[in-house]
């Protein structure tokens, strides 16, 4: 991600991850952090790697954040000028490299997704916790095909054929809840977001019976915000804290807004949000009410 030099809130335009740029967003950042890392420890600047490899400083720059896709050659080539010039992290660092440049399973609904939400399937794909507040909606991890189809209608999706599409992309994203080692997921949903009917009482209802069953799910921790909580700091609108295993990795605050998206990861900034959930999940009931209040919640609709 970016370094603490660097603006912290940054949108996801093409130009940030290049033209549609393949490859798992994680394997990126990490490679861009140890050649990162190499260069640094070599007392080179962006301008000589560049050299090396036929670029730009900026493009070294790009790599270095993880924001363009990797060719091997300019990897050996990098390693080489920096002294890595065998070994196993010399393998391993060329293995990561082929790695960021397979095509992630977004890539075969780039025609029809916005290019600012790319980069969060990688990220989302790779993290071993997120945490979301929720307002209006059911976070898409949770969405059942109906109800998902259903707010994408909300949007500006011409055609039922896209509706589909979309609400089957957003579907692929839920396999990370099925795979051996699921990330722990920690919503908290507003009540209005219940309340609220979105595809008619019968896909609502549908909903709502499949929320409680995903109460019952290892990795799944569902609190309900209610109305008499009263104000609270999360008001401005949903977030969604990733966090990854690996240890070269920030914490990364995902906010989507109507025709972009802010990716937060400077640790200020990340503690702000940090300490807003903390404070939400406080006021939020315990989640071993979610079951009965979703289910008082069905029984009136």
């Amino acid at each position: 991600m970016l370094s603490p030099e660097e603006d912290s809130a940054w949108e996801a335009p093409k130009s940030l991850f290049g033209p549609r740029a393949k490859g798992p967003t994680v394997q990126r950042l990490v490679l861009g952090g140890h050649l990162r890392r190499l260069r640094e420890e070599c007392g080179m600047t962006t301008e000589r790697a560049a050299l090396c490899i036929r670029g730009s400083h900026s493009k070294i720059s790009r790599m270095e954040h993880g924001r363009v896709g990797f060719k091997e050659r300019d990897i050996a080539d990098l390693l080489t000028l920096y002294g890595v010039e065998a070994g196993d992290e010399r393998e391993a660092l060329l293995g990561l490299a082929r790695e960021a440049s397979t095509p992630g399973w977004w890539q075969g609904y780039t025609d029809i997704l916005p290019h600012w939400v790319e980069p969060y399937f990688g990220l989302e794909a790779a993290a071993s916790s997120i945490r979301e507040y929720e307002l209006q909606f059911v976070p898409g991890l949770l969405q059942i095909p109906e109800y998902a189809q259903a707010v994408i209608r909300l949007g500006n999706a011409p055609s039922e054929d896209e509706v589909g599409r979309r609400a089957e992309a957003r579907m692929s994203r839920q396999d990370i809840l099925h795979r051996d080692n699921p990330p722990k997921i920690w919503a908290v949903l507003d009540e209005g977001a219940l309340r609220r009917v979105i595809g008619g009482r019968e896909v609502m209802r549908a909903q709502l019976r499949y929320l409680i069953e995903m109460c019952d799910h290892p990795a799944v921790t569902l609190q309900i915000l209610p109305f008499s909580a009263g104000a609270h700091r999360a008001l401005g609108g949903p977030f969604t804290i990733l966090r990854f295993a690996q240890r070269d990795l920030r914490d990364v605050v995902y906010i989507e807004q109507l025709t972009s998206a802010l990716y937060l990861d400077k640790q200020t900034e990340v503690d702000a949000y940090l300490q807003v959930m903390e404070e939400v999940c406080l006021q939020a009931e315990p989640s071993a009410k979610t079951p009965g209040i979703l289910k008082a919640v069905l029984e009136a609709l």
